[in-house]
This record gives C-alpha cells, sequence and structure tokens, in this order.
C-alpha cells in the first residue's frame, strides 16, 4: 500500500523566506527542518524553521505534482496560498507534531 504525501511550505522568523518540499511524514520532517539535520541545506542556510503551511494527499506522487505545481509559482501565488489556510503567518508544527 503507498503511503500518502504532505506538501508543506517552511519559512523564517521574518516571513521573507519561503521554502517548499514534500514528504511522506510531515511531523519528523519539519523536526528534522527545526533541528538543522542536514546543515548545509537551504532551509539551515535560511532558518527556515517555521512550518506555515501544509496540505495531504492520498497518494506521494500527487503531492510530488503539486509541490511542482507550487514551486513554479511566483512568491505571490505562495504567499496567497499560505494566506488561505494561516492569514497569521503562524507556526504549524504543533497542529501535526501529535
Amino acid at each position: 500500500m503507498e503511503r500518502g504525501g504532505v506538501v508543506y511550505i517552511m519559512t523564517n522568523k521574518y516571513n521573507a523566506v519561503l521554502y517548499v518540499g514534500v514528504t511522506s511524514d510531515i511531523a519528523y520532517r519539519v523536526w528534522q527542518h527545526r533541528n538543522n539535520v542536514y546543515p548545509n541545506s537551504f532551509t539551515a542556510k535560511y532558518n527556515c524553521k517555521k512550518l506555515v503551511y501544509y496540505q495531504f494527499f492520498p497518494t506521494i506522487d500527487e503531492a510530488i505534482a503539486e509541490e511542482k505545481r507550487i514551486k513554479s509559482g511566483s512568491r505571490i501565488a505562495k504567499i496567497k496560498l499560505i494566506e488561505i489556510l494561516n492569514s497569521s503567518w503562524k507556526d504549524l508544527y504543533d497542529e501535526v507534531n501529535v
């Protein structure tokens, strides 16, 4: 059985940098970002530790397709997507870390 997938967006404390990613384990992946498990990664370099958007998909293939679609869009489109779900840009990590 195939696991589902999650598309997510991380940012820094100033909401200045946006990182779009995909995973099958959102809680663990965000934990990795927050703890700089990969110190040379984009999220570590720009201190992207705040989860501001996530969306579940039934299959990882659907999640990957959505990640590509979001990444190909403009910064404004990404901001609009975030603000539909999370207008205050609060950290959503506690919602996924249960």
